[in-house]
C-alpha cells in the first residue's frame, strides 16, 4: 500500500492562501499546535479532500469552509481552532457557532455579497498527494467553486464524484466505511455505544448495511406471499369441505319438504278448531246478553225515582264538601299569613329593644355629662367672682396711690431744678455708654422677664392639664372595663345559644345523614337487584342466542357465527372500546352469502326462534379505513387495528368499524373530532363515544361487559336483597316520622331569635367600646401633648431664668459706675440740699414708682391666671356640650327610629288581629259547614240504602251481563290474537268468498276497544255488544265435523292436546332433519368457485417461492459480508487490546472479545464488547472506568481499521481522555505498527504521544497574516543522533 506524502491547502478554513503540510516518507506523523491554531482544521482538510460531506466537517454548507479573513479577525479563536464572532458581544455567529468550517449561516447569495464587500476569497481547494506502491504520485484535489459546489480532480483532470470515489477505493480508501478517520469525540462515542450501535458500526465497515433496505423489503414481500399462499390453501380446503356437505344436504332436502307440508296442514287444522270454538262462544254469549238486557230494562224503570234522589243527594254532598274544602284552604292561607306576620314581628321587636337600650344609654350618658359640667361651671363662677374682686382692688390701689403722691410729693426750687437738670446732663455726658448699657439691659430685662413669666404661666397650665387628662383617662378606662365586662357576658350568652343551636343542627344533620346513608344503601340494594335480574335475563337471552346460532350453523353451511365471537381485541384494555366500535353489529351473524342470510331469516321467522341481523360477506357494503388516519395522533389508533380477526371476515369488520377511531381518553377524541374536523366515529377506552355527526355519549351502559362477567344469580340471593330493601325502607319511615315529630325546629327558631338579639347587642357594645377606645386614645394623645409641652417648656424656663439673673448682675455693674459719677457731680448739690446723695432723692421718687409697678404687675398676673382658669373651664364645658349634643342627636335618632318601628309593629299587630279575627270567623263557618256536610252525607247514605234495596235484581242481572261480556271479550281477544299470529307466521287460513284478507288486520295491541264495542250502561237504546271482526269471515268447511261437535270442557281439552301433540311431533321431526334447501344451487356454485381457487392457489405458491428465493439470496450476501468483517474484527480485538494494555508489570496485558447475541442473523441483534483490564474480570463497556473505556474503544477502532485497512489512519486527539501511562501505551502501539502499508497521522497535544513520532507538523497562528501556518520537522535525525 502507498502513503500520503503531503497535503496542500488553499484558502481552506483558517488557512489563508497556499499552505503545504509535508508528511514525507515517515509512517508516524504528529500534528501539534496550541489551542486555536487550527490544527483540527487539518483533519477537516484530509476528510474534505477524501470526499467526506461538509455536514461531518462542522459546517452547514461548503461555502462555510472557505477562508474569511474579516470573521477571523473579529472573532475569538476557540480551543478546537474554530472562530466565534465577537462583533455582537461574543454571540456565536452562524448556525453552529463556528467560522471557517463552522461559519455564518445564510443563503449563498448573502455569503457571496458579503465576501465581495470585504474582499474575502470565494473559492478554496485541498489537494492530497499520495504515493502508491509503484512510487507514482496521485494527486487528489477537491475544490469549492464560487457557486458553492464541489469540483473533483485527479492529477489535475476534472472527474465526477463517482469516478473520484472509485479511484480512492482502488487504493482501499473506502469513503462509506470511513474506517481510516477517527474524529475528535469518536472514542468517547464508541465507548458509550450500545450493542445495537456496535452492530451498525460493523455493518457499515463490512458493507452489509447496503443490503439492509433490500433485506427489509424482500422479507416483507416473502412474508406477505407466504401468508397469501396459506390463505389460498385454507380457502381450497374450505371449499372442498363445503362440496361434501352440500351433497349430503341435497338428500335431506326432499324428505324435509314433505314434513313441512304435513306440519303446515296440522297448524291450519289447529287454528280453525280454535277459531270455530271462539266464534261459537261469542255467538252464544251475545244471545244470552240480549236476553238479560231486556230483563234489565224492566228493572231499571222501577228504580229510576230512587236513582234520581241519590243523584240529587250526591250533588248536594259534593257542593257541601267543596265549600268545606274551600274554607279549609282559606284557613290554611290565613294561618300562613299569620305565621308570616309573626316572623316579621320578631326582628321589629328585636330592633326596638336594641334602639331603646341605645336610647337609654345615651340619656344616661347625657345625665352623667350634665353632672360633670357642674364642677367646671362652679369653678367659672368662683373664678369670675375672684376676678371681679382683683379688678376692684386694682382700681382702689391706683386711686389711693394717686392721692398719696399728691400729698407727699417733693418740690424743688426753680434754681435747684435748673441746676439738677444741668448736673443731670453732665452726668449723662460722662456716663453715656453706661446709660446706654443700662437702658439696653433694662429693656432686655423687661423683655426676658415677660418671657420667663409667660413660660412659667404656660408651664403651670400644662401641668394642670396633665392632672385633668389623668382624671379623664381614669374615667374612660373604667367605662371601657365596664363595657368589656358586658360584652364578655353577652358573648358568653351568644356562644351558649350558638352551641345549643349547633347541637340541635348536629342532631338534625345526624338524622339527615342517617336518612341519606339509608337511602344510599337502599339505592345500592335496588341497583344490585336490578343488576341480578338483568343478569338473569341477559344470561337467558345469551343462552338462547348461542343455541340459535348453533342451530343455524348445523342447518345452513356458510354460517360463521356472531361478529363479536369471530373477532377479539388484541389487548384486554380495548374490550369496551371494541364493543362500542362494533355497535349494533356486535351481535350480527356473519354468513358467506346473501342467499344464506335469506335462508336463515326465513327459518327464524318460520319457526319463531328469534330475531337476528345478518352480515353476508359477498354483498355487505363496506368502506375501507382511510390510511391517512393512521399515526394521526399517538393516543389514537383505528378500531380495525386493535381487533384480531381472520382475514376471511375482513369485509364484515370493515363494514362494522370502517374509520372508527379508538382513543386513549376523551380529550384526544374531542381534539380529533372537533378541532381536526375528522368526520369519523371516535370511542374511548373508558366508554365515551363521539358519533360521526358530533353528538357525544358517555359513561357505561347497563349491558357493558355482560359477556365478560356472565355470573348467574339464583332466586334466594335476589329475595335476600329484597328483604334487606324492605328493612331499609322501614328504617327510613321511622326516621322520617322522628324528623316530622321533632320540636327541635321551633327550639332552633327561638334560639336563633335570641342569638340575633344578643348579636345585635354585641354589635352595639362593640361600637361603644370602639368609641371609648377612640376617646381614650384621643385623651391619651392630649396628655402626651401636655406632657411634651411640660418637657419642652421646663428647660426653656430654667434657661431663661438663669439668663435673667445674669442680666441683673450686668445691670448692677453699670448702675454702680453711673452712681460713682453721680456722687462726684452731685456732691455739692446734695450737700447743700441735705441729701446723702442724688439717688436718695431719685429713690424717693423711684421707690414709689417701683412699688406701684410691682403692685400693678401682681394685679395683672392674678387677672391673667383667673382668665386662663375661666377659659380652661369653658373649654371643658364646650367639650362636654359637644358630647351631650352628639348623644342627644343619637337619642333623637333612636327615638325617631323607635317611633317608625313602633308604627310598623302596630301595623303588623293590627294585621295579625285582623287575620286572627278572620280565622275565628272561618272556624265558626267551618263548624257550621261540617254540620251541613254531615247531614248531607247521612241523606246520601239513606238514599243509597233505599236504592240498594230496590237494585238487587239489577245488580244480579248486571253481574251476569258483565260475566258474559267478559267471556265475549276474552274470546274476541283470543280470536284477534290467533288471527294476528297467523298473519305474522304466514299461516294460510281458509276464508269465505267476499271476506277481507288477514293483511288488513292491525298488528298493534288495540285492547278491548278494537276487539269489542260494549254499549253504555246508562243508554238503554244501545244494549247489544258488538264484536269488531275487521271483515274477516273464516271458512270452516274444511274442518272435520268431529271438531265442530259441541263437547264437554274435558273433551275439548283432550282434543286441543291431541292437535298440539301432532304439531309438536312434526316440528320435532323437522328440527331433527335440518336440511339445506339450497344445497343443489350451492353445490354447483361451489364447484365453480373451487376451480377459480385452484388457479389462484397455484399462482400464490409460485409467487411465494420466488419471493423466498430472492430474500434468501440477499440474506446470504448480507450475512456473508457481516460475518466476514465480524470474524476478522473478533480475531484482531484480543491481540490489539493486549498490546494496548500490556506493561512491564503486566506483560500479558488484558483480554477482550466480541459476543453476538443472535448467530443466525447477527445484524438484527446487538454485538456486545467485553474487556478485561489486567488483574480484573470481564466487564461490559458501561462498567469500565473512563480511561479503561478509552483504551477499549481505541482497541476496537484499531481492530476495525484492520479489516480492509486503508493505507493511512488519521486520529484527531484520541488521547484527550487518557492519562500519561495510557498515552505512552497508545503511542508505543502506534509506533510499533507504523510501517509501510500502515501510515499514522495523529493530531495530539500530549507530549507522550508526539515525542515518539517520526515527523512533527506544527500548526501556529500568524497574527499578522490572520492565518494558520504549518511547519514540518523530521525527528528521525535527532532520534538517530
Amino acid at each position: 500500500m502507498g502513503k500520503l506524502i503531503r497535503l496542500e491547502l488553499f484558502n481552506f478554513k483558517s488557512y489563508k492562501g497556499h499552505h503545504v503540510m509535508l508528511f514525507g516518507d515517515s509512517y508516524f506523523t504528529s500534528i501539534i499546535g496550541p489551542n486555536g491554531s487550527g490544527k483540527s482544521n487539518s483533519m477537516d482538510a484530509i476528510s474534505f479532500v477524501l470526499g467526506i460531506k461538509s455536514s461531518h466537517l462542522r459546517s452547514a454548507q461548503l461555502r462555510d469552509l472557505v477562508y474569511r479573513g474579516r470573521v477571523l479577525k473579529t472573532s475569538k479563536i476557540n480551543a478546537d481552532g474554530t472562530a466565534t464572532d465577537q462583533a455582537d458581544g461574543g454571540v456565536e455567529n452562524g448556525a453552529n457557532g463556528h467560522t471557517n468550517g463552522n461559519g455564518e449561516a445564510g443563503s449563498g447569495d448573502e455569503v457571496m455579497q458579503a465576501g465581495s464587500q470585504r474582499n474575502d476569497p470565494q473559492t478554496a481547494w485541498v489537494m492530497a498527494v499520495y504515493e502508491d506502491d509503484a512510487g507514482e504520485e496521485i494527486r487528489w484535489r477537491r475544490s469549492i467553486t464560487s457557486s458553492g459546489q464541489s469540483e473533483y480532480r485527479i492529477n489535475n483532470r476534472v472527474v465526477g464524484a463517482k469516478q473520484y470515489n472509485e479511484a480512492l477505493e482502488e487504493q482501499n480508501i473506502l469513503i462509506k466505511a470511513r474506517n481510516f478517520l477517527v474524529f475528535q469525540g469518536d472514542v468517547e462515542a464508541i465507548a458509550s455505544q450500545s450493542p445495537k450501535d456496535l452492530t451498525r458500526l460493523i455493518e457499515q465497515i463490512s458493507g452489509s448495511l447496503e443490503y439492509k433496505a433490500d433485506y427489509d423489503r424482500l422479507k416483507i414481500e416473502a412474508d406477505k406471499a407466504a401468508e397469501e399462499q396459506n390463505f389460498m390453501l385454507n380457502q381450497r380446503r374450505g371449499v372442498n369441505s363445503e362440496i361434501k356437505q352440500y351433497q349430503e344436504q341435497k338428500r335431506e332436502a326432499d324428505n324435509y319438504q314433505k314434513k313441512v307440508e304435513e306440519h303446515d296442514e296440522a297448524i291450519v287444522t289447529h287454528v280453525l278448531y280454535k277459531l270455530f270454538n271462539f266464534q261459537r262462544v261469542m255467538e252464544e254469549s251475545g244471545a244470552e246478553i240480549q236476553r238479560h238486557q231486556e230483563e234489565l230494562k224492566e228493572f231499571r224503570r222501577s228504580v229510576e225515582k230512587y236513582e234520581t234522589n241519590l243523584a240529587e243527594a250526591q250533588r248536594n254532598q259534593a257542593k257541601a264538601s267543596k265549600d268545606v274544602n274551600q274554607l279549609q284552604r282559606n284557613i290554611r292561607q290565613k294561618e300562613k299569613d299569620a305565621d308570616d306576620k309573626t316572623n316579621e314581628l320578631l326582628p321589629v321587636d328585636e330592633k326596638i329593644a336594641v334602639l331603646k337600650d341605645k336610647q337609654k344609654k345615651s340619656l344616661t350618658k347625657i345625665a352623667t355629662f350634665e353632672k360633670e359640667k357642674d364642677e367646671p361651671m362652679n369653678n367659672i363662677k368662683k373664678l369670675q367672682k375672684d376676678l371681679d374682686g382683683v379688678q376692684k382692688a386694682q382700681q382702689r390701689y391706683e386711686q389711693e396711690r394717686a392721692k398719696l403722691l399728691r400729698q407727699e410729693g417733693y418740690q424743688l426750687s426753680p434754681a435747684d431744678l435748673s441746676e439738677y437738670e444741668n448736673l443731670t446732663k453732665q452726668v449723662a455726658r460722662r456716663t453715656g455708654d453706661d446709660q446706654n448699657a443700662v437702658n439696653d439691659l433694662s429693656r432686655q430685662l423687661r423683655t426676658d422677664g415677660d418671657t420667663v413669666n409667660n413660660l412659667k404661666r404656660n408651664l403651670d397650665i400644662a401641668q394642670a392639664n396633665l392632672v385633668t387628662n389623668d382624671g379623664e383617662i381614669e374615667k374612660l378606662v373604667n367605662q371601657q372595663k365596664d363595657r368589656q365586662t358586658q360584652a364578655k357576658a353577652a358573648t358568653k350568652d351568644f356562644e351558649m345559644r350558638k352551641k345549643e343551636m349547633n347541637k340541635i343542627k348536629s342532631e338534625n344533620l345526624k338524622t339527615e345523614q342517617m336518612i341519606t346513608e339509608k337511602n344510599e344503601k337502599l339505592y345500592e340494594v335496588l341497583r344490585q337487584i336490578e343488576t341480578m335480574t338483568q343478569a338473569q335475563n341477559m344470561s337467558m337471552k345469551e343462552r338462547q342466542d348461542r343455541e340459535m346460532v348453533a342451530k343455524l350453523k348445523r342447518l345452513f353451511p356458510g354460517v360463521r357465527g356472531r361478529l363479536f365471537e369471530l373477532c377479539r381485541p388484541k389487548q384486554k384494555k380495548y374490550e369496551l372500546a371494541v364493543t362500542l366500535a362494533l355497535g349494533r353489529e356486535n351481535d350480527s351473524i356473519v354468513v358467506d352469502t346473501h342467499k344464506a342470510a335469506e335462508d336463515c331469516l326465513h327459518y327464524l321467522k318460520t319457526h319463531h326462534i328469534g330475531k337476528a341481523r345478518m352480515l353476508p360477506l359477498d354483498t355487505v357494503q363496506y368502506k375501507a379505513p382511510n390510511p391517512n388516519l393512521k399515526g394521526l395522533h399517538k393516543g389514537m389508533r383505528l378500531a380495525v387495528d386493535v381487533i384480531d380477526y381472520d382475514h376471511a371476515y375482513e369485509r364484515a369488520v370493515y363494514s362494522a368499524c370502517s374509520n372508527t377511531m379508538v382513543c386513549d381518553d376523551l380529550d384526544i377524541a374531542k381534539y380529533l373530532c372537533y378541532q381536526k374536523k375528522i368526520e369519523a366515529k371516535a370511542v374511548t377506552l373508558d366508554g365515551n363515544v363521539i358519533a360521526k355527526g358530533g353528538s357525544m355519549t358517555g359513561g357505561r351502559g347497563k349491558d357493558d361487559h355482560v359477556r365478560v362477567s356472565s355470573r348467574t344469580y339464583d332466586d334466594t340471593e335476589i329475595q335476600n336483597l329484597r328483604d334487606l330493601a324492605e328493612k331499609y325502607q322501614s328504617e327510613l319511615s321511622t326516621l322520617g316520622a322522628q324528623r316530622r315529630s321533632s320540636k327541635s325546629q321551633a327550639e332552633l327558631e327561638n334560639l336563633s331569635s335570641e342569638a340575633a338579639g344578643l348579636e345585635s347587642n354585641l354589635q352595639y357594645l362593640s361600637k361603644e367600646i370602639k368609641g371609648l377606645d377612640y376617646n381614650l386614645e384621643s385623651e391619651r394623645a392630649k396628655r402626651n401633648r401636655n406632657s411634651n409641652a411640660v418637657a419642652d417648656i421646663q428647660p426653656k424656663y430654667s434657661e431663661q431664668a438663669a439668663g435673667l439673673e445674669g442680666l441683673r448682675i450686668a445691670l448692677k455693674k453699670h448702675q454702680e459706675a453711673i452712681a460713682a459719677v453721680q456722687d462726684q457731680v452731685f456732691a455739692q448739690f446734695c450737700s447743700r440740699l441735705g441729701f446723702p446723695n442724688i439717688r436718695t432723692y431719685m429713690e424717693q421718687q423711684g421707690t414709689a414708682r417701683q412699688e406701684a409697678s410691682t403692685e400693678l404687675a401682681n394685679f395683672r398676673q392674678q387677672i391673667s391666671r383667673l382668665n386662663q382658669g375661666i377659659q380652661f373651664a369653658q373649654s371643658v364645658i364646650s367639650e362636654k356640650d359637644g358630647r351631650i349634643n352628639k348623644l342627644k342627636y343619637d337619642a333623637d335618632n333612636s327615638k325617631q327610629a323607635i317611633g317608625v318601628l313602633e308604627q310598623e309593629r302596630g301595623e303588623i299587630v293590627g294585621s295579625m288581629d285582623v287575620l286572627n279575627a278572620e280565622m275565628e270567623q272561618f272556624r265558626e263557618e267551618m263548624a257550621r259547614l261540617n254540620e251541613v256536610l254531615e247531614q248531607r252525607q247521612q241523606k246520601v247514605q239513606e238514599a243509597r240504602r233505599e236504592l240498594q234495596k230496590r237494585s238487587k235484581n239489577i245488580e244480579a242481572v248486571n253481574k251476569d251481563i258483565a260475566t258474559l261480556d267478559a267471556e265475549m271479550a276474552r274470546n274476541a281477544a283470543g280470536r284477534y290474537a290467533l288471527l294476528k299470529r297467523s298473519k305474522i307466521d304466514g299461516t294460510r287460513i281458509p276464508l269465505k268468498e267476499g271476506s277481507s284478507g288477514l293483511e288488513i288486520l292491525p298488528l298493534e295491541d288495540l285492547g278491548d276497544e278494537d276487539t269489542m264495542d260494549l254499549d253504555d250502561e246508562d243508554n238503554p237504546s244501545q244494549m247489544v255488544p258488538t264484536i269488531k271482526d275487521y271483515g274477516i269471515d273464516v271458512d270452516f268447511d274444511d274442518l272435520d265435523d268431529d271438531y265442530k261437535e259441541e263437547m264437554s270442557e274435558r273433551d275439548a281439552q283432550k282434543k286441543e292436546a291431541q292437535l298440539q301433540d301432532d304439531i309438536s311431533s312434526l316440528a320435532s321431526q323437522l328440527e331433527k332433519l335440518n336440511p339445506n334447501m339450497r344445497a343443489i344451487d350451492r353445490l354447483n356454485s361451489t364447484e365453480t368457485r373451487l376451480k377459480t381457487i385452484e388457479r389462484d392457489f397455484d399462482a400464490s405458491r409460485r409467487a411465494a417461492k420466488r419471493a423466498k428465493d430472492d430474500f434468501d439470496d440477499v440474506k446470504a450476501q448480507r450475512y456473508e459480508l457481516f460475518h466476514k468483517a465480524f470474524s476478522h474484527i473478533s480475531e484482531q480485538i484480543g491481540s490489539v487490546y493486549r498490546d494496548l494494555t500490556k506493561s512491564a508489570n503486566f506483560p500479558a496485558g488484558g483480554q477482550a472479545y466480541l459476543d453476538i447475541e443472535d448467530s443466525d442473523e447477527p445484524y438484527l441483534s446487538g454485538v456486545r464488547y467485553h474487556a478485561m483490564p489486567p488483574l480484573k474480570r470481564f466487564r461490559d463497556m458501561e462498567h469500565l472506568s473512563g480511561g479503561e473505556k478509552s483504551i477499549a474503544a481505541l482497541a476496537l477502532l484499531f481492530a476495525v481499521h484492520s479489516h480492509q485497512p486503508s493505507p493511512f489512519f488519521v486520529l484527531d486527539e484520541v488521547d484527550a481522555a487518557l492519562d500519561n501511562a495510557n498515552v505512552a501505551k497508545v503511542a508505543g502501539y502506534v509506533k510499533q505498527h507504523a510501517r509501510p502499508g500502515m501510515q499514522f497521522i495523529v493530531i495530539s497535544l500530549k507530549m507522550g504521544m508526539f515525542v515518539n513520532s517520526e515527523t512533527l507538523v506544527g500548526i501556529m497562528r500568524d497574527q499578522g497574516a490572520n492565518s494558520s501556518r504549518a511547519l514540518t520537522l523530521d525527528l528521525r535525525k535527532y532520534q538517530e543522533g
